[in-house]
């Protein structure tokens, strides 16, 4: 969640501040402009692309499956992975009919990247139960996310900063609830060195 989300987000932060707003994002009176993606049906698939690798991005995190103890981990990781996405993008869709009264594409795949990038922190701890409770956080979280960043005129075409920088640091924070080994002082040191060095380095 923060290795490498946090790091994309972090840098993908550097190159929106650097590049500045599309033309025709930001009207002179502070309006917001919608600016639609041009293909769904490929976005559509490149977000079911990543849902099928993060199986062998998490489970094989593992690294060992050829014994009882590891194989059944795994199966617990991939079930873990699902059921966090699923719910992430549940989640995001029932927001927006919230909100706006009707569905938003974008941000329902949106909503299932934030799932497996909130699990992604440690997905071996969490019970399938409160996996299915970090993926409806993340999901409900990139959504606001989204907008908040849009109204501080940060322009994030594709809704990056917030599935892996936002949910990432969720994701990164709730293992403290999940796993005993943590501590909020090494989540925390974690999180400040990893945004840090590769915000100023990517800037």
């Amino acid at each position: 969640s923060a290795i490498v989300h946090g790091a994309g987000a972090a840098a993908a932060l550097a190159g929106v501040i650097l590049l500045g707003a599309r033309k025709g994002k930001y009207g002179k009176n502070g309006e917001i402009y919608p600016i639609p993606g041009s293909n769904l049906p490929l976005a559509t698939l490149g977000t079911f692309i990543l849902w099928m690798g993060w199986f062998g991005f998490n489970g094989g995190s593992q690294l060992l499956h050829s014994d009882k103890e590891n194989a059944t981990a795994v199966g617990q990781i991939l079930l873990n992975t699902n059921a966090a996405a699923a719910m992430g993008a549940i989640a995001a869709l029932f927001v927006c009919k919230v909100l706006w009264g009707k569905a938003d594409l974008t941000m329902v795949l949106n909503g299932a990247l934030a799932g497996l990038v909130v699990i992604t922190a440690d997905p071996l701890s969490p019970s399938p139960l409160m996996a299915c409770l970090l993926g409806i956080l993340g999901g409900s979280l990139v959504v606001f996310s989204i907008v908040a960043l849009d109204k501080a005129k940060i322009d994030d075409p594709v809704g990056a900063i917030s599935v892996h920088g936002t949910c990432g640091i969720w994701g990164l924070m709730a293992v403290l609830i999940t796993s005993d080994d943590a501590t909020l002082t090494g989540q925390l040191t974690g999180l400040g060195a990893i945004f840090g060095f590769t915000f100023v380095a990517a800037l």
